[in-house]
Protein backbone atom coordinates (compact mmCIF):
# COMPACT_ATOMS: atom_id res chain seq x y z
CA UNK A 1 0.00 0.00 0.00
CA UNK A 2 1.38 3.60 -1.12
CA UNK A 3 2.34 5.50 1.85
CA UNK A 4 0.02 8.66 1.59
CA UNK A 5 1.99 11.03 3.29
CA UNK A 6 5.10 11.42 1.49
CA UNK A 7 5.43 12.81 -2.26
CA UNK A 8 5.66 10.88 -4.88
CA UNK A 9 9.02 10.14 -6.45
CA UNK A 10 9.35 13.33 -9.63
CA UNK A 11 11.13 12.33 -12.63
CA UNK A 12 12.42 15.49 -14.62
CA UNK A 13 9.91 14.74 -17.26
CA UNK A 14 7.46 15.94 -14.28
CA UNK A 15 8.96 18.81 -12.87
CA UNK A 16 9.01 19.47 -17.02
CA UNK A 17 5.35 19.08 -16.90
CA UNK A 18 4.67 21.55 -14.09
CA UNK A 19 6.86 23.94 -15.16
CA UNK A 20 4.83 24.08 -18.81
CA UNK A 21 1.91 24.47 -16.52
CA UNK A 22 2.83 26.76 -14.19
CA UNK A 23 4.57 29.35 -16.88
CA UNK A 24 0.86 28.72 -18.99
CA UNK A 25 -0.52 29.94 -16.11
CA UNK A 26 1.28 33.17 -15.44
CA UNK A 27 0.36 34.09 -18.98
CA UNK A 28 -3.14 33.56 -18.75
CA UNK A 29 -3.58 35.12 -15.02
CA UNK A 30 -0.94 37.80 -15.38
CA UNK A 31 0.60 36.67 -12.13
CA UNK A 32 4.18 37.09 -11.29
CA UNK A 33 5.82 33.50 -9.65
CA UNK A 34 3.79 30.80 -8.96
CA UNK A 35 5.28 28.13 -7.15
CA UNK A 36 4.76 24.03 -5.69
CA UNK A 37 5.44 23.37 -2.48
CA UNK A 38 4.70 20.65 -0.43
CA UNK A 39 2.58 21.23 2.36
CA UNK A 40 5.70 20.78 4.83
CA UNK A 41 6.92 23.68 2.82
CA UNK A 42 9.59 22.72 0.90
CA UNK A 43 9.72 24.07 -2.69
CA UNK A 44 9.23 21.66 -5.48
CA UNK A 45 9.23 23.52 -8.66
CA UNK A 46 8.77 27.15 -9.19
CA UNK A 47 8.44 29.43 -12.63
CA UNK A 48 8.18 33.62 -13.25
CA UNK A 49 10.31 36.00 -11.78
CA UNK A 50 12.26 34.76 -8.83
CA UNK A 51 14.79 37.82 -8.39
CA UNK A 52 13.17 39.51 -5.74
CA UNK A 53 11.46 37.50 -3.84
CA UNK A 54 13.17 34.59 -1.25
CA UNK A 55 11.40 31.38 -2.47
CA UNK A 56 12.84 29.01 -0.18
CA UNK A 57 11.64 31.11 2.52
CA UNK A 58 7.94 32.00 0.89
CA UNK A 59 7.52 28.69 -0.11
CA UNK A 60 7.87 27.33 3.64
CA UNK A 61 5.80 30.42 5.37
CA UNK A 62 2.89 29.98 3.12
CA UNK A 63 2.71 26.69 3.82
CA UNK A 64 2.11 27.32 7.65
CA UNK A 65 -0.65 29.89 6.95
CA UNK A 66 -2.22 27.87 4.78
CA UNK A 67 -1.98 24.77 7.20
CA UNK A 68 -2.64 26.85 10.26
CA UNK A 69 -5.70 28.07 7.98
CA UNK A 70 -6.99 24.73 8.19
CA UNK A 71 -6.77 24.73 11.88
CA UNK A 72 -9.21 27.76 11.73
CA UNK A 73 -11.09 25.99 9.22
CA UNK A 74 -11.71 22.77 11.53
CA UNK A 75 -12.84 25.62 13.98
CA UNK A 76 -15.92 27.08 12.00
CA UNK A 77 -16.85 23.33 11.83
CA UNK A 78 -15.09 23.61 8.11
CA UNK A 79 -13.73 20.34 6.92
CA UNK A 80 -11.07 22.40 4.99
CA UNK A 81 -10.61 25.84 3.17
CA UNK A 82 -9.29 25.55 -0.29
CA UNK A 83 -7.49 28.77 -0.75
CA UNK A 84 -5.99 31.31 1.49
CA UNK A 85 -5.64 35.06 0.19
CA UNK A 86 -3.60 37.70 1.47
CA UNK A 87 -4.23 41.10 -0.09
CA UNK A 88 -1.03 43.83 -0.09
CA UNK A 89 -0.27 47.01 -1.43
CA UNK A 90 2.37 46.03 -4.14
CA UNK A 91 2.05 42.19 -3.89
CA UNK A 92 -0.95 39.76 -3.50
CA UNK A 93 -0.67 36.02 -2.10
CA UNK A 94 -2.87 33.49 -3.43
CA UNK A 95 -2.55 29.77 -2.05
CA UNK A 96 -4.50 26.97 -3.26
CA UNK A 97 -4.27 22.97 -2.26
CA UNK A 98 -3.44 20.65 -5.52
CA UNK A 99 -3.78 17.58 -3.66
CA UNK A 100 -3.21 15.67 -0.26
CA UNK A 101 0.42 16.49 -0.34
CA UNK A 102 0.74 19.88 -2.39
CA UNK A 103 0.17 23.16 -2.81
CA UNK A 104 -0.22 25.98 -5.48
CA UNK A 105 1.30 29.39 -4.39
CA UNK A 106 0.91 32.34 -6.41
CA UNK A 107 2.50 36.28 -6.22
CA UNK A 108 0.90 38.39 -8.15
CA UNK A 109 0.50 42.60 -8.27
CA UNK A 110 -2.09 43.96 -6.67
CA UNK A 111 -3.60 45.72 -9.32
CA UNK A 112 -4.65 42.32 -10.72
CA UNK A 113 -7.87 41.12 -9.59
CA UNK A 114 -7.89 37.85 -7.49
CA UNK A 115 -10.53 37.16 -9.66
CA UNK A 116 -8.53 36.40 -12.69
CA UNK A 117 -5.94 34.73 -10.77
CA UNK A 118 -8.10 32.08 -9.04
CA UNK A 119 -9.85 31.52 -12.03
CA UNK A 120 -7.25 30.32 -14.22
CA UNK A 121 -5.87 28.75 -11.21
CA UNK A 122 -8.67 26.07 -11.07
CA UNK A 123 -7.36 24.67 -14.27
CA UNK A 124 -3.42 25.07 -13.36
CA UNK A 125 -3.98 23.00 -9.79
CA UNK A 126 -5.74 20.16 -11.88
CA UNK A 127 -2.92 19.83 -14.50
CA UNK A 128 -0.70 19.54 -11.63
CA UNK A 129 -2.41 17.14 -9.40
CA UNK A 130 -2.65 14.71 -12.80
CA UNK A 131 1.39 15.10 -13.37
CA UNK A 132 1.45 14.33 -9.98
CA UNK A 133 -1.07 11.18 -9.58
CA UNK A 134 1.17 10.07 -13.04
CA UNK A 135 4.20 10.00 -10.82
CA UNK A 136 2.59 8.47 -8.10
CA UNK A 137 0.92 5.50 -10.36
CA UNK A 138 4.61 4.69 -12.00
CA UNK A 139 5.86 3.95 -8.63
CA UNK A 140 2.93 3.45 -6.30
CA UNK A 141 4.84 1.71 -3.20
CA UNK A 142 7.83 4.83 -3.11
CA UNK A 143 7.63 8.35 -2.70
CA UNK A 144 9.62 11.02 -1.12
CA UNK A 145 9.02 12.35 2.85
CA UNK A 146 10.95 16.05 2.11
CA UNK A 147 10.70 16.49 5.95
CA UNK A 148 13.57 13.93 6.67
CA UNK A 149 15.82 15.43 3.84
CA UNK A 150 19.11 15.67 4.62
CA UNK A 151 19.88 19.67 3.34
CA UNK A 152 23.67 18.86 3.61
CA UNK A 153 23.83 16.67 1.54
CA UNK A 154 20.48 16.23 -0.62
CA UNK A 155 21.46 13.69 -3.39
CA UNK A 156 19.39 10.65 -1.81
CA UNK A 157 16.46 12.65 -3.22
CA UNK A 158 17.82 12.33 -6.94
CA UNK A 159 19.02 8.42 -6.84
CA UNK A 160 15.95 6.50 -8.11
CA UNK A 161 16.04 3.51 -6.26
CA UNK A 162 14.61 0.07 -7.76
Amino acid sequence: MPDMTTLPQLLEEDIQRIDRVMMDYLDRSDAVTALVIDKGGFLIAHQGDNRHFDLTTIGALASGAFMANQTIANLVHEDNFESVYQQGGKYSMFCASIDEHCLLMVIFPSKTGVGVVKYHAAEARQQIANQLKIAQQRDPGRGVDLSVLNLADPSEVFRRKL
